[in-house]
């Protein structure tokens, strides 16, 4: 048997495992090969810390064991206990599954995915490594302390659970930089090993907790005063009793340059859990820009959509565009694009239905919409993204040019009339048509209620008169220590009908601006805390009291 077909045999035989590095924290850290790995597997196998980053690239119905095990010893202490995952991983790949093993920050640095590569070569199975970025290194880039300076300091890394005293000794004798992983309880100790093995006790440390995620806190220090500083800090253990810590020491470690090289912890709203009243599809574009500025966005729908009462109009309207009833169809939401899509697809018709006739809609979001059904849209505004600033771009009708005067109006069932009023007075006829309802949406979870009552949010963004009244009416008020930001002054003056004092007004009726003026919001909080040599907090960690000025 030739050697080619020996390995394709083993391979079917044996399935595939992939030992994939997660990083440290931050899903947007993951590489694209992993990423791609993840698509394809048949059983995820992730440590409990990376399973939340890794699952959402996973393909729908993929397999995810857990690893950890929950009985009556460990629950009274407090700690979880972890299945053998090398058996899981064994188990899997002998029944011919691709399986990805995903451990935290990278393989190549974590013992039991090394022990788990010689299990699978001792059997046979074949498998690759898909490194991830190493939580040592992560962290402190995260924290604004880079590992080098310009005269090449010597890194050396220490895991304070496995250092013997020989690794202490050589680096307390060291002059050069020290990452150290270690505990929330053990750092204090692990700085003490320092200092006893030569290390003088006013050496710069930082220490870094929940590094790259929007719970990341670093604190500087030196060797002699960490301890106290954690005290003064009130930070207290995890329930496990196990919450990792990265520490960085060094004379020139940068630890005295944080305040101008901490880019992720000074993010305008880091770590500010931000209300967004859409559902995730909709919110998708806005919620990765709260992130850029360091928010956490929390998607709750305020409105549900659902088919017209009378569906024959709709039904009418669709044939029309395949009969060339209509020189244009205007979009005015992406809800309107899915209404007409469902519509085709239940006659059997694709993209292809658009063919001669002109496609306009109302914004970037309603536009990708359009692409992602095959329809590249005619006509996007080149100004505001509203009914408005479509009319502004809309060609009057021109009997010449245009063969045909009617344009297919879907839209909601509660949509103003502005568009079709203006399209009329540019001589178009109009088939103003009910492609969907919208409706109050479910009350969220009962947790989701009680944060948005009791301070548990930092921001909410009402993005129209419709999010405030249903949110209010669904969840209850948000409470008065939440930042409160609205498109316009509509959706304001219907805040403040409902007790809500506005903090953050738009200055243009766009949801990325809104964004922008809130994140401008947040930029001038903190930059108001540290001149007055305040601590940093975040709006749902203020009493309540004060009033606060709006800005525009």
């Amino acid at each position: 048997m030739s050697p080619t077909a020996n390995a394709s045999s083993t391979f079917s035989a044996h399935g595939h495992v992939t030992f994939l590095g997660a990083g440290p924290g931050d899903p947007g850290l993951l590489t694209l090969r992993a990423v791609e790995a993840l698509a394809r597997a048949d059983v995820l196998i992730a440590e409990p810390d990376v399973l939340d980053v890794v699952r959402s690239h996973a393909r729908a119905g993929v397999s995810t064991p857990e690893l950890t095990v929950v009985d009556e010893a460990s629950t009274a202490a407090g700690i979880p206990v972890l299945r053998d995952a090398a058996n899981l991983v064994m188990e899997a790949a002998r029944g011919g599954k691709r399986v990805v093993r995903a451990v935290t920050g990278d393989p190549g640095l974590d013992t039991d995915a090394g022990q788990e590569m010689l299990a699978c070569a001792a059997e046979g199975i074949p498998f690759e490594v898909v490194p991830g970025v190493a939580t040592a290194v992560g962290v402190p880039a995260y924290a604004g302390v880079p590992l080098r300076d310009p005269q090449g300091t010597d890194v050396r890394f220490v895991d304070a659970r496995t250092a013997s005293e020989r690794c202490w000794t050589e680096v307390g004798a060291s002059d050069g930089t020290v990452v150290v992983s270690a505990t929330l309880e053990t750092v204090a100790a692990a700085a003490g090993e320092m200092v006893a093995a030569g290390r003088k006790p006013d050496t710069p440390l930082t220490v870094t907790i929940a590094g790259t995620t929007t719970r990341q806190r670093t604190w500087t220090a030196t060797l002699g005063t960490i301890a106290q500083t954690l005290k003064q800090a009130k930070v207290l253990p995890s329930p496990e009793g196990h919450q990792s810590v990265i520490a960085v020491v060094g004379e020139r470690s940068a630890a005295a340059q944080r305040d101008q090289l901490a880019w992720f912890e000074s993010k305008p709203m880091f770590g500010w859990k931000v209300l967004v009243p859409r559902t995730k599809e909709q919110a998708a574009s806005l919620s990765d820009q709260l992130r850029s500025y360091g928010a956490v966005p929390h998607e709750v729908p305020t409105i549900a959509v659902e088919p017209p009462r009378t569906p024959q109009q709709m039904e009418r309207a669709v044939k029309g565009l395949v009969t060339g009833r209509y020189e244009w169809i205007a979009f005015t939401s992406v809800n309107a694009v899915k209404a007409v899509r469902e519509k085709f697809e239940e006659y059997g018709l694709d993209a292809r239905a658009f063919a001669g006739i002109k496609v306009a809609a109302v914004g970037e979001q309603t536009a990708a919409a359009l692409v992602d059904f095959g329809v590249k849209p005619d006509l996007v505004p080149s100004g505001e993204q509203s009914a408005a600033g479509l009319l502004e771009d809309w060609p009057p009708y021109d009997p010449v040019f245009d063969p045909i005067d009617r344009v297919f109006l879907p839209r909601a069932d509660i949509a103003t009339e502005t568009l079709v009023a203006g399209l009329i007075e540019l001589g178009w006829e109009v088939d103003d048509v009910t492609a969907y309802r919208t409706v109050r949406a479910s009350p969220p979870p009962a947790d989701t209620r009680e944060a948005i009552k009791g301070g548990g949010f930092d921001a909410v963004l009402f993005t129209s008169s419709s999010t405030v009244r249903n949110l209010v009416g669904i969840a209850g008020k948000p409470h008065n220590v939440t930042v409160i930001a609205c498109i316009g002054p509509a959706t304001a003056k219907t805040a403040e009908e409902h007790g809500l004092r506005v903090d953050v007004l738009s200055p243009e009726p766009s949801v990325h601006k809104l964004a922008e003026a809130l994140a401008e919001f947040g930029a001038q909080r903190r930059a108001a805390a540290v001149e007055a040599g305040e601590h940093v907090t975040r709006p749902s960690e203020r009493r309540p009291g004060g009033r606060r000025r709006r800005t525009t």
